[in-house]
């Protein structure tokens, strides 16, 4: 409801009510419209409410985070006064205080209050003269004039544009909430009911609970004759501390794509748990753009990744029991390649000795863990097509050598089998939903800096097969991430995408222009312009592939209209389309326009191809990846690296794909070099070879395939009460 004043007859819109001072003053409607009327008349000012007092102090206050910081304020929060702590950048609950005087001491304080979801600090110097005969109020705010007329539309001049005011708008809600708390709170619908929208039977679902489950094989054989819909990949630029938001999107864009009326589904990677308990969180996207139940796909999920472990260790297993019992296949112990792996990040693990205890224990050797993502048998689950795929791949792992330097494979150990049993429903696509409740597929969770970085090809098929659009995405930047998606799995899935989205924010740029995290928040141009190469080089790759792409701009409440003129002229120049999303904010009707760009992206013709040749030799490739996308100059291959490549040729796999291992941190091999490196050269340190997913893969620079804990790990802050409820995730 809007409520009316007799006094000045003026109607300004607000989302939200508070005072900048000691006490908060919760009344009826009619007292407090009385109470204001008063100050009307003093003030030249009316303030009303789009709903009404009861509504207001029983929903979630709109405040922006940003600038919260700046002052002390007292706000309700679900009926509940709290207030912003700048020691402990905490929002802490208060004691509510009634005062006797209501609004006695107004004129001593400024009033602050909420327009749109944005915040509005007015007090007796600034505000302007009412205009009754136009009906709308004229206020000033920060030197720059505010107009809101009678149906609560607002107009700003001078210092605050309209696009840093539409900027501002929604951002506030996300203050209070977590991505945890925001996904705890959401409302799924059953997944068997999310599984209509892609006319997927219940018969065709393998329910892993209410909101969980897999997709048969049988449903393949349903659908593989239906039309592909469009091929949409996700990717970034090289990612900050700022934060670019490429989960995210995916998500926010394949809501937007629903809300146009559009049949869409869209497949992410699978977060690994080890990452949870370590450095980072998730990926499950943030905000009003998650996919649901996050707290399940964070962790343990449908044990994927568990099974994935199990049938890693019992190559390893089968490898040493075979020395261990005569060894009949003459393996050299020394020459054992396959790595055990766990899904947790543990240093202590990168090298360890076993088979320690005398003769019934085994063998003594030196070995060591990788991290589930970055084995071989994630990327085989990744790249198979079906249980026979997947069982002829594994049997083709080389996991050691013999005394005469001859391979010895999983087929050989007679694994194979056992290992497919151990994967035969992890291989299924796992199905869920976003908080729009678009169908979500999630599969498979490489890292693109270790990995190949893409979903499984399975879950790709059915998600092409099911909608119009498909919405997927690759690990970290453009140049590892899409790279291998476009060079690796489209050609071994027999992909053609129509086109690439490219997500960057503006404080990640400035950060490559070398501006503090702290200070990510102020206006600074010439950052901007040193950071910018670093989206025009992704730009340029992608484009190079043949693709049309559309440059997102993640939105934040700092971001001005000065800034983004700047990055749109700048991409212009290469004919690729800027345009601003605030899916995180605001879910899918965040990413209208950017939905809207990215289905004319998609009717445009393109050339797709691919980088390089598979018939080149392994250098050769390798050093295309290197000069055509990271910029180098040229390679270095240390003697190590070149006896690795040598012994590839050998065995005959010259002819495999590339999966480059480097850091994300940075377009080159050094973690330290920001923005667009040059004048520098790729060191490649050593090779290997994965066979059985049907790749080599350079290891460059300091690249870890089992990361670390920091100082204080994420796991630090996780925690579950008596109820079950988990807090700290994220």
């Amino acid at each position: 409801m809007r409520s009316s004043c007799g006094i000045c007859n003026t109607g300004l819109y607000a989302d939200f009510f508070l005072l900048e001072a000691l006490n908060i003053y919760e009344q009826n409607e009619e007292k407090l419209i009385e109470e204001l009327c008063k100050y009307c008349k003093t003030f030249w000012a009316a303030f009303f409410l789009i709903n009404g007092i009861g509504t207001y102090f029983n929903s979630s206050a709109y405040y922006d985070r940003y600038y919260s910081e700046k002052w002390n304020h007292y706000i309700l929060f679900n009926g509940e006064p709290v207030i912003y702590d700048e020691e402990t950048k905490c929002y802490k609950k208060i004691s509510l205080i009634i005062a006797e005087d209501k609004f006695s001491d107004l004129k001593k304080e400024n009033i602050v209050f909420f327009v749109d979801g944005n915040i509005y600090n007015f007090n007796q110097d600034n505000i302007g003269r009412f205009q009754n005969e136009k009906q709308y109020t004229r206020w000033k705010y920060g030197g720059a004039e505010i107009n809101i007329d009678k149906n609560g539309n607002v107009e700003m001049e001078s210092l605050i544009t309209k696009h840093e005011f539409k900027k501002k708008q929604e951002w506030s809600k996300m203050a209070f909430l977590s991505d945890i708390e925001i996904a705890q709170q959401a409302k799924m619908e059953p997944i068997a009911e999310v599984a209509k929208k892609l006319d997927i039977d219940a018969d065709d679902l393998e329910l892993y609970g209410k909101y969980k489950a897999k997709v048969s094989f049988d449903l393949w054989n349903k659908v593989k004759d239906n039309k592909d819909g469009k091929l949409i990949l996700v990717t970034a630029i090289t990612p900050t501390p700022a934060g670019e938001g490429k989960t995210t999107t995916s998500v926010g864009l394949a809501q937007a794509l629903a809300k146009l009326g559009k049949k869409v589904t869209l497949a992410l990677r699978e977060p690994s748990l080890g990452p949870v308990f370590g450095v980072k969180g998730g990926a499950a996207g943030g905000g009003y753009s998650q996919v649901v139940p996050m707290e399940d796909i964070n962790i343990h999920f449908t044990g994927d990744f568990h099974a994935i472990t199990s049938a890693n260790n019992l190559l390893s297993a089968m490898v040493d029991n075979s020395v261990q019992q005569g060894n009949p296949l003459n393996i050299d112990p020394r020459k054992i390649v396959f790595k055990r792996v766990l899904d947790m990040n543990d240093r202590a693990l990168r090298n360890v000795v076993i088979g320690l205890g005398g003769k019934p224990d085994g063998v003594p050797r030196q070995d060591g863990f990788d991290i589930t993502v970055a084995s071989e048998v994630m990327a085989i689950l990744c790249l198979s097509t079906g249980i026979e795929d997947l069982k002829e791949r594994l049997g083709n792992i080389i996991a050691a050598y013999t005394y005469d330097d001859k391979p010895v494979t999983a087929k050989e150990l007679e694994a194979q089998g056992a290992m497919a049993m151990l994967l035969k429903d992890a291989i299924k696509p796992n199905l869920v939903q976003t908080l729009e409740h678009v169908p979500a597929f999630i599969h498979g969770g490489p890292f693109a800096n270790i990995a190949h970085g893409c979903n499984s090809i399975m879950a790709t098929k059915y998600g092409l097969k099911l909608a119009d659009y498909f919405v997927t995405e690759a690990g970290f930047a453009a140049d590892l991430g899409a790279e291998k998606f476009l060079d690796i799995k489209c050609r071994l899935a027999g992909l053609k995408p129509n086109a690439v989205v490219i997500v960057a924010t503006i404080r990640a740029l400035k950060m490559h222009g070398g501006v503090a995290k702290e200070d990510l928040g102020k206006v600074n141009m010439a950052a901007l312009e040193a950071g910018i190469p670093n989206l025009e080089k992704h730009v340029e790759n992608m484009l190079s592939f043949g693709l049309p792409v559309v440059v997102a701009l993640n939105a934040f409440p700092t971001d001005t209209e000065e800034e983004l003129k700047f990055i749109q002229e700048k991409c212009a120049k290469l004919g690729v389309p800027v345009v601003e999303s605030d899916i995180w904010a605001k879910g899918g009707e965040g990413g209208i326009e950017m939905a809207e760009a990215v289905i004319k992206a998609c009717d445009k013709e393109n050339s797709f191809h691919y980088l390089y040749d598979e018939k080149l030799s392994p250098k050769e490739k390798i050093e295309t990846i290197a000069t055509k996308i990271y910029g180098a100059d040229g390679v270095v291959f240390t003697d190590k690296a070149e006896k690795d490549l040598k012994k590839i040729h050998e065995l005959g796999k010259d002819g495999l794909l590339i999966c480059m291992a480097k850091t994300q941190a940075s377009i080159s091999d050094d973690a330290s070099k920001k923005g667009r490196p040059t004048g520098f050269k790729l060191t490649v340190r050593e090779v290997r070879l994965s066979a059985g997913a049907g790749f080599i893969i350079p290891i460059t620079g300091a690249i870890m395939t089992m990361p670390g804990l920091p100082k204080r790990p994420a796991a630090c802050s996780i925690d579950v009460d008596a109820q079950g409820k988990v807090t700290g995730l994220f």
